[in-house]
């Protein structure tokens, strides 16, 4: 079982911290995949580098599976953040565009209707990279936080997004590439320490949090996940939930009136934590205050249908 990180050259916040993880010790030249991608190995990890934007090559885990025979048990990718505000950022997120219908053009790759499994390590790296940022001086300049499930590249294995924000000058940081390097380093055990977030039902604490609503930072999933480095699935926001209005109403407005693919959307993001959390107990959290009452009562009624059980921020820690 192998463990891909993945950069592009053509990202300076994927190339930086790529280069930053080459440097410490032990890494080997690997195979070439497809003529094209370059290969790193050091111990159970492959860091791959490609010359295409970090979302532009699919299926990078099964071809890697097809071209060595060696089996790929999660996928890790590092990429640049860009937001309006262009406040300086460390994130972390799962995958996918599960509300998006067939027949629609995915803006950053992926399939419409497809969530990716999360990769079960990011609530506990969440906590291990507040921790790095902090003693690299990065904090309070940098903002640590997830976001929503929003993108590509398709993928089929448990998979996150690490990535720097929100600026070319930020991008380009030496401070932040090492810290997301030292966050792959030690959170991957590289450095001679345990590894960091390997799932395992028997744990303790087995429940799951699937995030849903709110807005792309989603904060209070992130509050929850922060205080105690709970289990993480995916993390729809209210943009990943596309409901129609109902209207003016006299009676009750059912779940199953109420049109869009919301309901498809919550579904994959289910059956995708499931799969990188087998034997797991997933929990709903739903951000209730950025829901309108029709949206949170339908919502409700049909996680309820669903047997999809909503769970309190106590229940996770």
């Amino acid at each position: 079982m192998v463990k891909l990180v993945v950069a592009t050259t053509v990202d300076p916040a994927s190339i930086c911290p790529a280069k930053e993880l080459l440097a410490k010790p032990g890494w080997q030249p690997g195979p070439t995949l497809d003529q094209s991608i370059r290969s790193f190995s050091n111990g159970d990890v492959r860091l791959l580098e490609h010359n295409k934007g970090i979302v532009e090559e699919d299926d990078l885990d099964q071809r890697w599976e097809n071209a060595t025979g060696q089996t790929v048990d999660e996928v890790i990718f590092l990429s640049k953040h860009t937001a309006v505000s262009n406040r300086p950022a460390l994130t972390i997120h799962p995958i996918g565009v599960p509300h998006l219908k067939e027949g629609d053009v995915p803006p950053q790759g992926g399939k419409p209707g497809w969530a990716a499994p999360p990769n079960p390590r990011m609530g506990p790296w969440m906590v291990l990279l507040n921790k790095i940022a902090e003693s690299h001086n990065l904090i309070p300049e940098f903002e640590i936080t997830f976001e929503a499930t929003h993108h590509g590249p398709m993928t089929t294995k448990p998979t996150m997004f690490i990535e720097i924000g929100s600026t070319e000058e930020y991008w380009r940081r030496l401070d932040a590439a090492q810290v997301v390097a030292l966050l792959v380093w030690e959170g991957l055990g590289l450095g001679g320490g345990p590894p960091v977030g390997n799932w395992s039902s028997t744990s303790a604490n087995n429940k799951v949090l699937l995030g849903i609503g709110g807005g792309h930072y989603v904060p209070r999933h992130t509050d929850v996940i922060k205080k105690d480095g709970c289990w993480v699935g995916q993390l729809l926001s209210g943009y990943s939930l596309p409901m129609e209005d109902p209207g003016p109403s006299k009676g009750k407005v059912n779940a199953q009136d109420i049109a869009g693919t919301w309901k498809h959307s919550i579904i994959a993001a289910y059956d995708a934590t499931k799969a990188g959390f087998p034997g797991g107990e997933i929990l709903a959290h739903l951000d209730q205050k950025s829901f309108k009452s029709w949206q949170k009562n339908a919502i409700i009624e049909f996680l309820g249908a669903q047997n999809i059980k909503i769970g309190k921020p106590g229940d996770f820690c």
